[in-house]
């Protein structure tokens, strides 16, 4: 037992400094190419942030282990706008862009509820069990292409607005992108693993470990860059990052693995998970949208639906 919870604390702290490594390396690759900062910050950065995500699912598919795999890109979008904007608020009310109410977030909630949907077989047919199927995963990862080609377009006559920030030389960042990529994948190994042992140990269900645990350590790339942006006052990033993090992990962190890999079954997940999901995604949508800002008040909000969530979770 303490083997394991040494393990799982190793694997968090590999899997973090990972991410680390590969942001940094992944955007001075870009900024030595001439790539634009700010098509680096939708998508490299953000796909950096989801990448412990991305690893935990990729491993816990091989594993067999789809409650965790399903449970790590729930709870990570659950935490991203509860916990992460709801703390980010509380520091400083966050101003969001006109182009961010009217289109990314609609995104954001559009792919949200095109996961739920998916993975609701039986509220359409009671002969059927939920799964998230193989096709699923390719309905997901074509939305998530059409999402990356407006950003494209979009960013096209955009131009690098240049900086101080020293470069790193293009061999030293291939260095930092490859080897955070292995300590991601190293620490996403031990995550699942000692995860997986805890929950057995204890005679705790996957489904719980994966929604508080392993998606709290996940998101713990998310929660200081927001963090860290909101202090300096940098609202948009603040924001960018977890919308563009929920879209991540829904397109990339569950498509792909499941569209290669094959479905789960969504047995052990209770429809509450997905009802707090989604009104979370709207709940964000809907606080922008009438005076494009999230307020301290708001902040509030969005941690007490998030500590009632994870009440019912542990006590439920």
């Amino acid at each position: 037992m303490v083997i394991n919870i040494i393990l799982l604390i190793i694997g968090f702290i590999v899997l973090i400094k990972g991410a680390d490594f590969f942001v940094d390396g992944a955007s001075n690759i870009a900024r030595n190419f001439k790539v634009s900062k700010m098509l680096i910050g939708l998508t490299i950065v953000s796909f950096g942030t989801s990448a412990p995500e991305f690893a935990v699912s990729i491993k816990s598919l091989l594993a067999h282990s789809g409650d965790i795999t399903l449970g790590n890109v729930i709870g990570s979008n659950i935490l991203n706008i509860l916990l992460i904007l709801g703390v980010a608020a509380l520091i400083h009310p966050l101003t969001v862009k006109n182009n961010t109410v009217k289109k990314e977030l609609p995104i954001t909630l559009l792919i949200t509820i095109l996961f739920s949907v998916l993975m609701l077989d039986k509220v359409f047919d009671p002969n059927m069990k939920n799964m998230f199927t193989r096709l699923d995963g390719v309905i997901v990862v074509l939305f998530f292409t059409v999402f990356i080609y407006y950003l494209i377009t979009m960013m096209r006559n955009k131009t690098d607005e240049g900086s101080d920030d020293e470069i790193l030389s293009l061999p030293k960042s291939f260095i930092y992108t490859i080897g955070g990529a292995i300590a991601i994948i190293l620490g996403s190994s031990f995550v699942v693993d000692s995860a997986s042992n805890i929950a057995s140990i204890i005679g705790v269900s996957k489904r719980m470990i994966a929604l508080t645990v392993v998606a709290l350590g996940t998101s713990l790339p998310e929660l200081v860059t927001s963090v860290v942006a909101t202090k300096k006052k940098e609202y948009d990033i603040a924001i960018g990052n977890v919308v563009g993090s929920n879209i991540f992990n829904i397109g990339i962190v569950i498509g792909i693995p499941t569209a290669i890999l094959g479905g789960v079954g969504v047995i052990s997940f209770s429809y509450i998970d997905l009802i707090v999901m989604v009104l979370s995604a709207v709940l964000l949508w809907l606080f922008v949208f009438r005076d494009y800002k999230i307020s301290r008040k708001e902040g509030i909000m969005f941690l007490l639906v998030f500590i009632a969530y994870y009440s019912y979770v542990i006590l439920g």
